[in-house]
């Protein structure tokens, strides 16, 4: 459905600070996500990763775990084919569990839905999500 209010606006990325860039590079490569471009040294690094349908991920160096004054994100969803089967293999490459893969019928308008999600923790204890509309 397109936006009709502010024309051709659509999905481009999503940032996250990162108490360990390599770390978290690292992780979402394993999650088959590929590195589009880098700039910055040191504490100023920046890696933009594609998460593999263009939409992108942009990680930045020196988060640690505090707050920044914009925040940080709740979660970050991601649409799948297999929840549990990407659920699994998050966690086999580091990922903490959070909430198991679970079916939710939603009390939704104006039609009822049905979603499948499951949550796990990333490298900065950030909350990834995957989902499928059923």
């Amino acid at each position: 459905m397109a936006n009709e209010i502010i024309k051709g606006i659509g999905f481009h990325h999503i940032g996250l600070k990162t108490a360990d860039l390599a770390k978290s590079v690292k992780f979402y490569e394993a999650l088959g996500m590929k590195e589009i471009v880098r700039w910055g040294e040191g504490e100023k690094e920046i890696v933009m990763l594609d998460i593999g349908d263009g939409g992108r991920f942009e990680l930045f160096a020196n988060g640690g775990d505090e707050f920044s004054e914009n925040g940080k994100f709740i979660h970050f969803a991601m649409k799948v084919d297999d929840v549990p089967a990407a659920y699994a293999h998050a966690l086999s490459v580091g990922a903490l569990p959070h909430v198991a893969p679970k079916i939710v019928p939603l009390d939704s308008k104006p039609e009822k839905i049905t979603i499948e999600v499951a949550f796990v923790k990333g490298p900065d204890g950030e909350q990834l999500e995957f989902f499928r509309e059923h």
